[in-house]
């Protein structure tokens, strides 16, 4: 019997057995009625719980406060009588308001959602502040290339890193961390950018080392949190967070620059990311083992649904490096942020050049695109989880979702070449990213299907060869457009995302291969 179930029934005054209606009834059938103001009417037993209900014979004054809430009090009471702590938990989280028993996994999904925002929201306020500071500095492609491709250099040097120190360590420590140094770094851009070409680079750099331990750090906190069959769902949600970023910075960024200067749009974003490393050291823990205020069902649930007790101390290197999975997963990501990061960098500078939109027009139409992928991930989430509860088997789910995030974004792009008209051209553009955004739900979601201990090392290594694609690609648009033109750009794009289509649906996996 638990101690709170105690403290209730020393409390409480009950009847004796020999006053109870019901214990008359049992030894003295022809007791007459007692005089007792309070009838136990029924007692229902269900799953081992226990209900009473009470109700007044006759007229009694009314009750004072220590019986108020008989009810819930008896509930618990008996519940500990009972061994069935279950209803004693029932009970007060029934009286809790629902903001104390929102499920915690979600939290730490939200959390890890608003991160992504401001993720990315730091990262493309410069593809919109290059325009004005280019002219200002009179950069030409290449440099501007160059200047985009510098955030790179620092995030592809922590994927790895980052995945290793989140595994071993604990994923809060590595997104607060890395949420902070990518703030100061945003802060610190337009001073860097006044002393010169090679600090702002260093800077742009340096905010990349922040934004590089983010997914590796997270993809360790989901695979402790987050049950199987709410995966792709909460992974959908977090990389919206990333879209809904690129949403907000593309909006907001043309309108502070006109007001306030290109500088102002560093300032603001950067400073949000302090607001949010005060909650995120409040209210988030690595692991479900961690949380004190953790509801014991919520635990019971997330540890049925097989997350790792046991820290990581040693990394299987030469395991994982074997499995064609892992191999899949490092080829495919390569080929889709080629032109992920293509368009997230040089859009506005196409719409501007290409479709002859003015500063304003070109944040405000880049928007669609990203607001289109936010709404299709999440649509894509809750295909993929349903699948997955309905018994498809969850490599079939994963090359299914994979596949629409290759061949959808293919598609569309070859239609740019043929295509004269803005508003088709701003269509295709979003058809585009709005079906590559599938890939939340098919090889963003892989990592943790095939090696849940590892998942955050795993996504360092695949994610390392995806930043590698928008390091060369962002870089080599650049030299592409000295030399050529748009529909080159995309050639390429579209060559790479049939060969990841043949490899992730040839090589991959959902079942686990590393345990």
């Amino acid at each position: 019997m638990s101690s709170r179930a105690i403290l209730f029934s020393f409390s409480l005054p009950s009847p004796s057995p020999s006053s109870s209606p019901l214990s008359r009834s049992r030894n003295h059938p022809n007791h007459p009625p007692s005089p007792f103001p309070l009838q136990l009417l029924s007692r229902r037993r269900g799953r081992g719980k226990v209900w009473a209900d009470v109700k007044s014979e006759k007229h009694v004054p009314e009750p004072s406060t220590k019986y108020q809430d008989l009810s819930l009090h008896n509930k618990v009471a008996r519940a500990g009588l009972d061994g069935d702590d279950d209803v004693e938990e029932e009970a007060i989280i029934g009286s809790s308001p629902w903001w104390q028993v929102f499920p915690k996994r979600w939290v730490i999904v939200i959390l890890c959602f608003s991160a992504f925002l401001l993720c990315n929201m730091d990262r493309v306020n410069m593809s919109i502040a290059i325009l004005p500071m280019s002219a200002e500095y009179n950069w030409n492609p290449t440099t501007v290339g160059l200047v985009q491709s510098s955030f790179f250099w620092g995030y592809l040097l922590t994927q790895i890193a980052g995945g290793i120190w989140a595994d071993t360590v604990g994923g809060k420590q590595v997104l607060g961390f890395g949420v902070i140094w990518w703030s100061v770094a945003t802060i610190l851009t337009p001073v860097a950018a006044k002393l010169g070409l090679p600090f702002l680079l260093v800077a742009r750099a340096f905010m990349g080392i922040g934004e590089g331990v983010a997914m590796p750090a997270m993809n360790n906190i989901l695979s402790k949190w987050v049950p199987v069959a709410e995966r792709s769902r909460s992974l959908a949600l977090v990389y919206s967070g990333m879209y809904l970023g690129s949403v907000t910075g593309l909006a907001f960024s043309p309108f502070l620059i006109h007001q306030y200067g290109w500088p102002s749009v560093f300032y603001s974003f950067g400073s949000l990311g302090t607001v949010w490393f005060s909650i995120w050291l409040s209210k988030a823990h690595s692991s479900p083992l961690d949380d004190p205020e953790l509801r014991p069902e919520e635990k019971k649930l997330i540890a049925t649904n097989g997350f790792s007790k046991e820290p990581v101390k040693a990394i299987p290197w030469k395991l994982i490096l074997s499995k064609p999975p892992v191999w899949a997963l490092i080829v495919s990501h390569f080929c889709h942020n080629w032109g992920t990061f293509i368009l997230l960098t040089w859009m506005p500078t196409y719409y501007n050049q290409v479709l002859k939109f003015n500063l304003t027009e070109s944040g405000l139409f880049c928007v669609l695109p990203w607001l289109t992928m936010a709404i299709s991930a999440n649509f894509g989430g809750w295909i993929a989880d349903t699948l997955v509860t309905r018994g498809v088997p969850v490599t079939r789910v994963r090359k299914i979702m994979q596949t629409v995030g290759f061949l959808g974004p293919a598609f569309f792009l070859t239609q740019l070449s043929h295509i004269n008209s803005p508003v088709m051209a701003v269509l295709c553009m979003t058809c585009s990213q709005g079906t590559d955004a599938f890939s939340q739900s098919g090889l963003y979601s892989n990592h943790q299907d095939i090696a849940p201990r590892y998942s955050g090392i795993l996504l360092g290594l695949s994610n390392t060869a995806g930043v590698l694609a928008g390091v060369l690609g962002t870089a080599a648009t650049g030299y592409i457009l000295q030399h050529g033109s748009w529909d080159d750009v995309f050639k390429v794009s579209v060559g790479l995302y049939l060969v990841g289509t043949v490899v992730f649906n040839l090589f991959a996996t959902g079942e686990k291969i590393v345990d």
